[in-house]
């Protein structure tokens, strides 16, 4: 960088760390405007931990997903240190970092925040390891939480859709309990990743509003209740001792950067740590996004919905609803679906013949690219195809990780841009069947924002206008959740009053940047009637069909244990 372009010192920064499924970013913003002048990515050396344990080669079973902390806190080590020599930034001149992380990620550690995969005598015990959010073998307990809820008519199961899903802090801890006792009993915290890293970063222990609402069941009137707990196993009566009651606000300051954490990151020691959040959740502060009606669809390897609102409702299948969960003083929805580049990376993986991939390379395009180029010649409905995206179970509306996917009406002429597109098409299908669910229940939907990785595919996003037969916004950042952590650390050095003020000044989108087109979405309504019957066809008895898929799904765990 000249010194013509160099940053100007009178400025101060913030740097915003998005913790990922697969790597963590970390990006370094202006306080003053959002600009953002330098990033670096470090990809996790472990990835996601799926069929064995590191080192010991402990196999794990069917439907989990587990990760390293020490992925983590390389993050800071490398990424950081890495953003700040890209941006030219002078390190005394930030002034605040904030984080987010997927969820519900969360780990069992001892009381000083010691991750137990980290005892030597540990390591080779499954559920000593941090659980991914896609780690659904959980399902059973889930089960079991909203059996026991429904039956006693606990008042906070329907302020989560009806369902607490399997990849939540309690299916998650309750699992821990039945399958490892003992490790259980060694548990002395239960927490999430969002707050973990910011233990690291501060040297003290502190839960956000975030992650406990949406992920730990945490209403205004607290926990759900110990003789709750104990129905569902004696010895789960003291599951809530490992969590921690006082939350802070989003945008709070949760601590000063720690000696140790300035070593590592290479920024000054005592400037501001902002509360822990969640991936999705601030990004609707780099979509300058915090009005009610304003619903952010993060969208890459899953999707989550999320959307303030001034009505608090009880919809049907969502993942919660949540005081402040998203911007103070307002109601914080959320809703999502398990898979969705997922499922594309899944197809163009296992499901496209050599010829096609050889092509893609005599073009220098990627096979996505190749595919999408197909796939956008084509007629709406001209592959005959419908699809239902459950390949990694449903999040919303249905909340059940025991479903899989389903793909009608093949034929020998099927080629693969028309399954690509099918898929494609059933993900919007997903995301209109949430937005339904919230509009049925009096909570409009009036912009649509998206954020993601998957915005770059302009065929996916003209498919979700038409399917959604409304305007899309997209947000303007590249990285929406790393540039959405920035701000919430702005609010926290006291750059601004509050997250709104923070996102009008520092976050940005593209309104109606894709608008629908009339023909295509009246065929696609034709098409989406499809979706709806065979959604609740293949849902199960509860909706009025069968119960093939968990069927399917049973034998399969039956079989390979």
């Amino acid at each position: 960088m000249s010194a013509d372009s160099a940053p100007d010192p009178a400025r101060r920064y913030v740097v915003g760390i998005d913790f990922g499924t697969l790597s963590g970013r970390a990006v370094v913003v202006a306080a003053d405007d959002g600009e953002e002048l330098g990033s670096a990515v470090h990809e996790y050396s472990h990835g996601v931990i799926e069929t064995s344990l590191p080192g010991s080669g402990v196999r794990l079973g069917p439907n989990w997903a587990l990760q390293s902390p020490a992925d983590w806190v390389d993050v800071l080590r490398q990424a950081v240190p890495k953003a700040l020599a890209v941006s030219g930034v002078d390190p005394a001149s930030v002034i605040g970092i904030g984080t987010d992380f997927t969820a519900c990620t969360v780990l069992p550690t001892l009381a000083d925040g010691t991750p137990l995969c980290e005892l030597g005598e540990l390591a080779d015990r499954p559920h000593a390891w941090p659980k991914l959010w896609k780690h659904h073998a959980a399902q059973p307990q889930a089960d079991l939480i909203n059996k026991l809820a429904a039956d006693r008519g606990e008042p906070w199961l329907n302020r989560y859709g009806g369902k607490i899903s399997s990849e939540w802090e309690f299916a998650k801890g309750l699992q821990l309990l039945q399958e490892d006792p003992e490790l259980y009993a060694r548990t002395e915290r239960w927490i999430e990743a969002a707050d973990w890293i910011i233990w690291q970063l501060t040297g003290i222990e502190s839960r956000n509003v975030c992650t406990a609402g949406y992920k730990g069941i945490r209403t205004e009137e607290g926990y759900p209740s110990r003789e709750y707990l104990a129905a569902l196993d004696p010895a789960f009566a003291d599951f809530t001792d490992k969590l921690a009651d006082q939350l802070l606000a989003l945008g709070a300051p949760a601590g000063r950067l720690s000696p140790q954490a300035a070593e590592w990151t290479g920024l000054p020691v005592g400037i501001a740590v902002a509360a822990g959040n969640v991936d999705a959740h601030v990004t609707a502060a780099a979509a300058d996004a915090t009005r009610p009606g304003q619903m952010v669809a993060i969208m890459g390897t899953s999707t989550c919905h999320v959307m303030s609102s001034d009505r608090l409702a009880e919809v049907p299948g969502m993942c919660g609803v949540v005081d402040g969960g998203i911007i103070d003083g307002l109601w914080g929805y959320e809703a999502g679906q398990s898979a969705v580049g997922d499922i594309f990376g899944w197809f163009v993986d296992n499901c496209v013949p050599p010829a096609y991939v050889a092509e893609a390379e005599r073009q220098s395009m990627s096979v996505h690219a190749y595919l999408t180029g197909l796939a956008a010649q084509q007629q709406v409905g001209a592959h005959g195809l419908i699809a239902l995206d459950w390949h990694n179970g449903n999040r919303s509306v249905l909340v059940d990780h025991n479903l899989s996917a389903v793909l009608v009406g093949q034929t020998l002429a099927t080629r693969p841009e028309d399954g690509y597109r099918a898929l494609i098409e059933a993900t919007a299908f997903g995301t209109r069947r949430i937005v339904e669910a919230f509009e049925q229940q009096g909570v409009a939907v009036e912009e649509f924002i998206v954020a993601g990785g998957l915005l770059k595919n302009e065929l996916l996003m003209q498919i979700y206008s038409d399917v959604l037969r409304r305007p899309i916004s997209v947000v303007a950042s590249g990285q929406g959740p790393a540039l959405g952590s920035a701000i919430h650390a702005a609010v926290a050095a006291g750059t601004y009053p509050d997250v709104p003020a923070a996102a009008s000044a520092m976050g940005r989108r593209t309104e109606s940047a894709y608008l629908p087109d009339a023909a295509r979405a009246d065929r696609y309504d034709l098409l989406y009637a499809e979706y709806r019957e065979l959604h609740d066809w293949f849902a199960g008895e509860a909706y009025g069909g069968t119960g093939v898929l968990h069927r399917l799904h049973a034998l399969k765990n039956e079989v390979i244990g």
